[in-house]
């Protein structure tokens, strides 16, 4: 997947009626594990993550494989019912997984760009949601290691999306209130057809 695609954070990889029904199976049921709007948890503000242990290795490891079958680019521990600072993320198939823990926004570009963000926690809904282009990321790795991450179009709206996860904000937040009416909208159709 290159930065050119319109994929953004979150969002299905391919229209869920298309898929190859053992990657839709999997799908459904890792998007089953990932907590939908009205969950307190989502409103939350995360924890700092103060071990970095063997449980925190396998932490990680399960959320790159459900957001991997979820077909997602991002994932925050919050979305799974985790109050850690931790979210991880993978904005090309060949690349391998990104986990950062008690990331920390440094800096960010005056510049900003508008796009199309899906979340696995909003779904059917798209919300172009305008984020400063480029920013300078602080956080730990799973070993507690410090990092350092500059990042640019994709890779630092996926870092902005699910920081925000972190902090209790959902892409609703940062819309007009009429986007946020439609959005309500298409997330009622998505899980009523999902039902049936």
């Amino acid at each position: 997947m290159s930065e050119l695609d319109v994929v953004e954070p979150e969002q299905e990889q391919e229209h869920p009626d298309e898929l190859d029904p053992e990657v839709k199976a999997r799908r459904d049921a890792a998007l089953a594990h990932v907590r939908k709007l009205g969950d307190p948890v989502l409103r939350a503000k995360a924890l700092r993550v103060e071990r970095f242990d063997d449980l925190l290795q396998d932490e990680v490891q399960r959320m790159g494989a459900l957001m991997d079958d979820a077909l997602g680019v991002g994932l925050a521990a919050t979305q799974v019912g985790v109050l850690h600072r931790l979210l991880v993320y993978r904005t090309d198939s060949e690349a391998s997984l990104v986990a950062l823990a008690n990331p920390v926004i440094e800096w960010a570009s005056e510049e900003t760009e508008a796009a199309d963000e899906g979340c696995l926690s909003l779904p059917g809904v798209h919300l172009e949601v305008t984020r400063p282009a480029r920013v300078r990321v602080s956080a730990q790795d799973p070993a507690g290691e410090p990092v350092e991450i500059e990042a640019e179009g994709l890779e630092a709206r996926v870092i902005q999306h699910e920081v925000d996860h972190l902090d209790g904000i959902l892409i609703l937040d940062r819309v007009s209130k009429e986007q946020r009416k439609q959005a309500m909208r298409e997330l009622r159709q998505a899980l009523s057809g999902r039902d049936a």
